[in-house]
């Protein structure tokens, strides 16, 4: 039995979330070979993922798909000729060409962050206003039991984020959406989400619970220290799913070169849910490949900037830049 054109592309997208970069190619190439023709959603997530590598290799691939659509006279929809549009300017101004400073943190600035995260807001003291030593401890057991994940949801806040869908439904459909990807999955939640009641439907949280790995804290906690636990815990390939802006954990910082990194790490790790209307499909909105700062290279002046009356998270970033040259 010949897989269909939606299996390829969950296995192709589920390769690149876990960074298998030659079986997303030879999955493509084999559905090609099959007379297929891609989704464009398959063909966005290739050149999502080619925004954040250097590699001439993948890059060639990428021009080949661009062939690939001038051959079979294929149309790009306006997503996917963003994506081609922002992968091809990756890294780069459109206007100078100068290159822009990275959002990806070196694996000694993650560490840094890492160290001072679980120093000073784990093991600080304040998390136990939130939670109990007990819970806190059985929560680090149940981390060490399990595989590094994938992505960390935020349960309770995810299941809020659209009131006119059922909360215990609405938690459902983010994590079928990505399990179909074949990621580790961490549901963080209470326990009162697995009482039945108008909210929480029991037969929806155990479909949660079979597809995804789950931890249920006393009602008193919050979520907040087991998240960025669990996250930071993983490795820096794990996102993490919440509406939270984190403005707590970010105070308890202390020097302004900790603060910056835990902000630009919010921006690279933390997954919006764009959802129109209850009947409409989930997707998310990934994080940009450059960091959102303020930058020069001392001729050249890049300043990232909101539009008039635009209101945004502070893990979502400005869409325009201004670019400014000193005239020779």
């Amino acid at each position: 039995m010949t897989p269909s054109v939606n299996n390829y592309d969950d296995c192709i997208q589920g390769a690149l979330l876990h960074r298998d970069v030659n079986i997303a190619w030879n999955l493509y190439q084999e559905l090609l070979s099959l007379k297929l023709t891609p989704r464009l959603e398959t063909l966005k997530a290739l050149f999502d993922f080619g925004k954040d590598i250097k590699d001439d290799h993948y890059s060639n691939k990428l021009l080949d798909i661009l062939l690939y659509l001038r051959n079979n006279h294929l149309y790009p929809g306006e997503s996917l000729a963003l994506s081609i549009k922002t992968w091809f300017e990756s890294g780069q101004c459109s206007a100078c060409g100068n290159t822009i400073e990275s959002i990806q943190l070196s694996p000694e600035e993650y560490d840094f962050l890492k160290e001072k995260i679980m120093r000073d807001v784990i093991d600080g003291g304040d998390q136990y206003r939130k939670t109990t030593p007990q819970e806190l401890k059985r929560f680090v057991k149940f981390i060490k039991s399990c595989p590094p994940f994938d992505v960390v949801i935020d349960g309770l806040n995810v299941a809020k984020m659209f009131h006119k869908v059922r909360e215990s439904q609405m938690l459902l459909d983010v994590v079928s959406l990505l399990a179909k990807q074949n990621l580790q999955l961490l549901v963080l939640g209470r326990k009162h989400m697995l009482k039945q009641c108008a909210q929480w439907r029991r037969h929806e949280m155990e479909k949660v619970q079979e597809q995804a790995h789950c931890f249920f804290a006393d009602n008193i906690s919050e979520d907040d220290p087991f998240l960025l636990y669990a996250t930071l815990n993983s490795g820096n390939h794990c996102k993490f799913i919440t509406n939270d802006l984190m403005r707590d954990h970010k105070a308890c910082l202390l020097d302004a070169k900790t603060q910056h990194l835990f902000f630009k790490w919010q921006q690279g790790h933390q997954l919006a849910i764009r959802r129109v209307s209850p009947r409409s499909h989930i997707t998310f909105q990934h994080s940009p490949c450059y960091d959102t700062i303020v930058q020069t290279t001392g001729d050249s002046w890049h300043i990232p900037y909101d539009e008039d009356l635009v209101e945004r998270y502070s893990y979502e970033v400005p869409t325009k830049w201004l670019c400014l040259q000193r005239k020779v």
